[in-house]
């Protein structure tokens, strides 16, 4: 959790990041929910490749994950 502000932040400076937002749900605050919305596939790659998230979430977030689930979606309306 103490590593998610940074994250959020240096994210949401990203040029192609129209939205980055944390959910932690009151029935189980063990389990988070990261919304990401970017301009197109390219704001996405880029995000990946960025040095905060390698930094954050490859070597400080996923390793303590006790399961990850990423959900692609597409807006309908």
């Amino acid at each position: 959790l103490a590593c998610l502000p940074e994250l959020a932040q240096k994210t949401r400076a990203e040029p192609g990041c129209l939205d980055y937002v944390i959910y932690q749900p009151d029935a189980d605050p063990s389990e988070l929910f990261l919304y990401e919305r970017y301009v197109d596939a390219d704001a996405l790659e880029a995000h990946k490749a960025a040095d905060h998230c390698r930094r954050i979430v490859l070597t400080q977030i996923i390793p303590c994950l006790e399961l990850r689930e990423v959900i692609a979606a597409k807006k309908l309306a």
